[in-house]
C-alpha cells in the first residue's frame, strides 16, 4: 500500500478494521472464522501490516470541525455556536459524569491497545525481513507506533489527568471485570508524564524521518508520519500543562488518591518543571534555525516588506509550509468553513467569536485597546491605543479591496484581527465566485441576522480564520489539508516556561517578538517584569493560536476558568438593527452567562469505566 500521510489518516483495509475491536484476543484469533485474519497473518505481511499501522494513525481524531464532535473551541471563553446541542448544556454547566460528553478516554485506549499490538508483532513479519532494509524498517514502524500510543496517553492527560499505565502488556477487551488487568489505578500525574516522556524519546531514537519543508526531499508517502521533530514537539506541550499550576503544586489535589492512599498530584511546586519544559521546546527551535525546515510561515509585499496579513492567513490555507508540524488531509475542514460562511454564500453563519476575544486583539500599534471591565461589563478603554467604539469611519481593512464605513470598533486593529474576524459591515473574503464583492450583515434584519433564519450568530461575528478565501459551500468546496500543531505554538511554550523558570533570559523577548513580528505589532522592549510578561505571553497565545483548540486548555492549566470561563458572555446586539450603521446592533449585549465550577477543570472520567473498575477513582467534585 502507498501509505500516503499527506493524505493523513487513510481509512485502511477492512480486514484490518475487523481487527481493531479484537486485536488482542489471541485466543479468540486461535479459532478464526473464515472472513477473519489471525494476527500472525497480519503480522507476516508486510501490506497487512502497514494498514494495521494505518489503523493505529487513525486513532488521531479529526479535530477540524468544532461542535458536538470536537469541543475543545466551543466550550473556550473565545467562542459560541448558536445550535442548542451538547457544548451550550456543558457551558451552562449542565452535565455530569453520566453524561458521557466527548467519551475520549475509551477511544484513546483503544489507540493504545492497537499501537501495543502492532509493537508487539511487527517483529517478526517475514515479508518485511526479506527486503534489503527491513529490519530496519521495522525499527522504524515500531518507533511510529510507539509515539502514537505516547500521544494517545498525553491526549487523555489534558482531558482526564491522571491515567492507567497499561504499559507494554496486551489486554483483550473482553476480560471479566473480576481479571486484575480490569482493576487497575491510576498512576500519579508526575508518573504519568514520566512515562510519556520515556516512551517519545524512546521512539525519537529511532525516527530517522525529519520534518519536511516546501517539497524539499519530501517522500510524498512519508508526509504526516512521526517523526523525530514530531516527538520533540508534543514533548514540550506535555512538559508545559505538567508544569503549569494546574498541575504543579496545586493545593486543590491535595486529597485525590487511588483507594490504596496513594495520592495522584504533588503537594509541592516544583520550578524546575519550569525548566524542563523549556529545554524541550528550545530543542525544537534549535532544530528549525539549524536546519532551515521548520519555521515561521511569511509571505511578503510586491516591495519586499513582510506582509503580516497574508502571512498569518495563508499559513493554514498553504498546505504543508514551512510552519507546520503535522497536520491531516482526510478532515471536517468543510463543515468547519460552512459554519463560519454567511448565508448569502449558503454558509450556515453560526461559528461566532465572543467579544472577549474580540477585545483581546490589539491596534495596529500594538497597544491593547481594553485594559479591564467594571462589575457592569463596561469596558476600560485604554487612552494610548487610539481605539473608539463609538461612531463611524471610511476605513479599508487588510485584505479588502475597497473602503468601507465602518464601526470604529474595528478600525486599525492588528492584522490577525482581520484574518480571523467576521464583523458586520465587512466584505466576505470570497469575491470570485458569482456573488462579487458582498457586505455582511450580521444585524437582526441582515441577511445573515437572527431576524432571517435559525441559522445565526448570536455574537453578531463570525470566524474567517481558516477559511479558504475560495471556498463556497456549493460553487467550490475543494478538499485541503488541516494543520494540527505548528512551529508559533513551539515558540510560545519556549517562551511561557522560560519566564517562569529564568525571568528576564534575553530569549523571551527574542522569540516572543519573531511572533510578533509576522504578526504585524511593534516589538516589545525590555523591562517588564515578570507578572508583565505573563501577560503578554497569556495574549499572545490567545490571539496567535485562537480556533486551535488550545485555549480551552490554557485557561484550565492556568487556573483562571473560573474567571474566563464563567458569568456572561458577550457579543453584538443580535436582536437588533436594520443596517450596518445602526447603532441598536453595534453595542455590547450579554448573550449567555456560562456556568464553570472548579471540578470542571478535568473531565470526569466517564461513569461506566468507574463501575467496570473499583479501584478506578473519580476526579474531584463529580
Amino acid at each position: 500500500m502507498k501509505f500516503n500521510l499527506k493524505n493523513t489518516i487513510t481509512p485502511v483495509l477492512a480486514a484490518a478494521l475487523l481487527m481493531l475491536g479484537s486485536s488482542c484476543q489471541k485466543e479468540f484469533l486461535n479459532q478464526v472464522p473464515d472472513d477473519r485474519l489471525s494476527l500472525e497473518e497480519v503480522f507476516n505481511r508486510r501490506k497487512l501490516s502497514e494498514d494495521w499501522l494505518a489503523g493505529t494513525y487513525n486513532f488521531i481524531r479529526d479535530e477540524a470541525h468544532r461542535t458536538n464532535t470536537t469541543p475543545w473551541d466551543v466550550i473556550s471563553d473565545d467562542n459560541d455556536v448558536s445550535q442548542r446541542g451538547t457544548p451550550f448544556q456543558v457551558n451552562l454547566g449542565n452535565w455530569n459524569a453520566s453524561s458521557n460528553y466527548w467519551n475520549f478516554w475509551d477511544h484513546y485506549y483503544k489507540g493504545i491497545r492497537t499501537a501495543t499490538t502492532f509493537i508487539n508483532n511487527i517483529d517478526g513479519n517475514e515479508e518485511i525481513l526479506q527486503e534489503r532494509e527491513g529490519a530496519a524498517l521495522i525499527k522504524k514502524r515500531k518507533a511510529e507506533a510507539r509515539f502514537l500510543r505516547a500521544f494517545f496517553y498525553a491526549e487523555i492527560l489534558k482531558q482526564y489527568g491522571p491515567f492507567i499505565i497499561i504499559g507494554d502488556e496486551e489486554i483483550a477487551p473482553d476480560l471479566p471485570l473480576t481479571d486484575p488487568n480490569m482493576q487497575m489505578p491510576r498512576s500519579s500525574y508526575d508518573e504519568c508524564v514520566d512515562y510519556i516522556v520515556t516512551e517519545l524519546n524512546l521512539a525519537e531514537a529511532d525516527l530517522d524521518v525529519e520534518h519536511y519543508a516546501n517539497g524539499d526531499n519530501v517522500l510524498e508517502n512519508d508526509m504526516g508520519r512521526a517523526s523525530k521533530i514530531l516527538c520533540r514537539a508534543v514533548k514540550s506541550r506535555v512538559l508545559l500543562y505538567a508544569a503549569s499550576p494546574l498541575n504543579n503544586g496545586n493545593q486543590d489535589y491535595l486529597t485525590l488518591a487511588n483507594k490504596d492512599g496513594k495520592l495522584l498530584f504533588s503537594s509541592s511546586y516544583d520550578v524546575n518543571k519550569w525548566a524542563k519544559a523549556a529545554e524541550a521546546a528550545k530543542e525544537v527551535i534549535n532544530y528549525a534555525e539549524s536546519s532551515g525546515k521548520l519555521g515561521l510561515y511569511r509571505k511578503n509585499k510586491s516591495n519586499g516588506e513582510l506582509d503580516p496579513f497574508l502571512s498569518y492567513r495563508d499559513l493554514f490555507l498553504d498546505s504543508w509550509n514551512i510552519e507546520w508540524i503535522i497536520g491531516r488531509n482526510n478532515n471536517g475542514l468543510s463543515s468547519y468553513q460552512r459554519s463560519c460562511t454567511p448565508r448569502l454564500a449558503s454558509g450556515y453563519a453560526s461559528m461566532g467569536p465572543t467579544q472577549q476575544l474580540v477585545d483581546a486583539y490589539r491596534m495596529v500599534n500594538g497597544e491593547s485597546p481594553i485594559t479591564g471591565y467594571n462589575a457592569a461589563g463596561v469596558p476600560n478603554i485604554n487612552s494610548a491605543s487610539g481605539y473608539s467604539e463609538t461612531g463611524f469611519s471610511s476605513f479599508q481593512a487588510p485584505g479588502s479591496t475597497r473602503a468601507k464605513n465602518t464601526f470604529n470598533m474595528y478600525k486599525n486593529r492588528e492584522p490577525r484581527f482581520y484574518a480571523t474576524i467576521t464583523y458586520s459591515g465587512s466584505d466576505w473574503i470570497n469575491t470570485t465566485s458569482s456573488l462579487g464583492v458582498r457586505e455582511i450583515q450580521l444585524y437582526y434584519t441582515g441577511e445573515s441576522g437572527k431576524g432571517g433564519s435559525h441559522d445565526y450568530s448570536e455574537t453578531g461575528y463570525l470566524f474567517r480564520k481558516n477559511v479558504s478565501p475560495t471556498y463556497h459551500p456549493t460553487q467550490n468546496n475543494v478538499a485541503r489539508p488541516h494543520v494540527m500543531m505548528r512551529y508559533a505554538e513551539i515558540l510560545l511554550n519556549y517562551v511561557e516556561a522560560l519566564n517562569e523558570s529564568s525571568p528576564n533570559n534575553p530569549d523571551i523577548l527574542k522569540y516572543l517578538n519573531q511572533i510578533r513580528e509576522r504578526g504585524g505589532i511593534p516589538a516589545l522592549s525590555a523591562g517588564l517584569s515578570q507578572s508583565e510578561m505573563r501577560n503578554q505571553i497569556r495574549l499572545e497565545r490567545r490571539i496567535e493560536l485562537t480556533m486551535e483548540h488550545l485555549r480551552y486548555f490554557d485557561t484550565r492549566r492556568w487556573k483562571v476558568a473560573e474567571q474566563t470561563d464563567a458569568g456572561p458572555m458577550y457579543g453584538m446586539n443580535a436582536e437588533g438593527g436594520t443596517s450596518n450603521t445602526d447603532l441598536a446592533f453595534f453595542k455590547r449585549t450579554r448573550f449567555e452567562s456560562r456556568v464553570f465550577r472548579k471540578s470542571f477543570y478535568y473531565f470526569p472520567i466517564p461513569q461506566a469505566e468507574i463501575q467496570r473498575n473499583p479501584n478506578l477513582v473519580q476526579n474531584p467534585g463529580w
